[in-house]
């Protein structure tokens, strides 16, 4: 396949006019059939809306794809509580870069898409939970909510239909824990961000103990296209199962990174083709399909569907769509110790398995790396990663335990080259174990 035809493959929609010189403003937004599915949505009643979401099959763009249109339906309706709607704009997970360049470029996206889900939900108050390092973000974001409200999109009385609908944005203090959704309403509620309990739900008792709806900027951003265009069309993109568009952070050692918008179930060989692949001169060895929490794959998964049911069967997790590709410079036991302090240094310290596996994780991982370990260490780190892996108290846990695990299982002898040489083999001055074709990188970094 060629570059050409493989781009015919792209289904830009969110990020159709990015590259207009005014893309984040109302004029330009309007000009490209914004909020008209809007105003489809408020002809519509709201169960209808709720159920027409849900046949179109769109599924959470946060990372674990739960239908979208399902967790609307969970809010319960006539028990008197108001209800909210909180979008997740936290984006920390390490190599995810889809939702702050859609906020920074078409802002309008998601406040549509907020104005329809508050509509199906019975919700007059949405809040953004915005990332508070990216300042320019925050700033456009208020801008373009502003413009909402002076145009009559936000506000009393929407487009005269009655709907009441404000938003608040909120800056976050950078903390990844507070994308997990629980820890992100303690946040917003003014508490230190640490994961609730559950149940009870957000969908029952979630921002200020009023039913909730906790979602992705993807996912209320990709709504608005949905009612516009129709669950039909929506549908004759990706899969099946993993129906419509999406966004492929591409990043790491490709020759073009950035971002790809395509129907779900491209591959990676695909979008590569597309970016012009590796950089020039060297060869794909591990990636991640969703992040870093995500199990790392290798160049045997060039092939693999990017949906949520073909990663899954590759033994991994589309998460965030955030595919990092390494190439074979890199060494495996040094990122996945990069990946690891980070987990250790973001950990809010709730529950043993996380606070205490992570420490000693990041002990054992930097001894490997700097060839003070013994080989009994590489059977201990996999025994600490089980040890957290699913008896966390939330999914941070059981992301830290996935490069360990994956690393591991595609790599060890990687790991045991790190012992056994006293060193990393990828430093030429300490190892001469890399040997044959893979000699030729060690040259090029001595």
């Amino acid at each position: 396949m060629t570059a050409e035809s493989a781009e015919k493959l792209l289904a830009p929609v969110l990020s159709a006019f990015w590259d207009d010189p005014t893309s984040w403003t109302l004029d330009t937004y309007r000009a490209h059939e914004g909020y008209e599915g809007l105003r489809k949505a408020l002809a519509m009643k709201p169960d209808d809306v709720i159920a027409y979401v849900k046949e179109s099959g769109l599924r959470g763009r946060g990372g674990a794809g739960f239908p979208t249109g399902m967790k609307w339906q969970f809010i319960p309706q006539g028990d008197g509580k108001p209800h909210y709607l909180v979008v997740n704009a936290d984006e920390s997970e390490p190599g995810t870069c889809k939702d702050i360049p859609l906020l920074f470029a078409n802002p309008h996206a998601l406040i549509e898409g907020i104005v329809i889900a508050c509509h199906a939900i019975r919700s007059s108050h949405a809040f953004i939970y915005l990332r508070g390092e990216v300042v320019p973000v925050l700033r456009r974001l208020h801008a373009a909510v502003r413009e909402a409200y002076e145009a009559g999109y936000l506000g009393k009385d929407v487009l005269g239909s009655g709907l009441d609908v404000d938003i608040t944005v909120h800056a976050g203090a950078g903390a990844y824990i507070c994308g997990e959704e629980t820890a992100l309403l303690d946040s917003l509620e003014g508490r230190r961000g640490q994961p609730r309990l559950r149940p009870p739900f957000p969908a029952v008792a979630g921002l200020y103990a009023c039913p909730t709806v906790v979602n992705n900027v993807e996912s209320i951003a990709s709504v608005p296209a949905i009612m516009n265009r129709g669950k039909e069309w929506f549908r004759t993109m990706g899969s099946e199962k993993s129906p419509g568009f999406t966004l492929y952070s591409l990043s790491g050692h490709v020759a073009n990174p950035g971002q790809y918008e395509a129907p779900l179930g491209i591959t990676l060989r695909q979008l590569l083709e597309m970016s012009g692949g590796m950089r020039p001169g060297h060869r794909l060895k591990f990636w991640t399909p969703g992040g870093s929490s995500t199990p790392l794959l290798t160049d045997e998964h060039l092939d693999v569907p990017l949906d949520y049911e073909g990663v899954g069967a590759a033994g991994s997790m589309l998460g965030t769509k955030a595919l990092q590709c390494f190439d074979e410079t890199t060494c495996v036991v040094r990122a996945v110790t990069r990946w690891t302090e980070f987990y250790a240094h973001e950990s809010c310290g709730k529950c043993t398995p996380c606070r205490e596996g992570t420490y000693w994780l990041v002990q054992l991982m930097r001894d490997i790396e700097a060839g003070k370990a013994t080989m009994s260490d590489i059977d201990k780190i996999a025994d600490i990663a089980d040890n957290i892996n699913g008896k966390s108290f939330c999914a941070l846990g059981d992301g830290a335990a996935s490069p360990i695990f994956s690393s591991l299982k595609y790599f060890r002898e990687e790991y045991e080259q790190h012992v056994t040489g006293r060193g990393c083999p990828f430093d030429p001055a300490k190892s001469t174990l890399w040997a044959d074709d893979r000699t030729a990188h060690l040259e090029v970094n001595a």
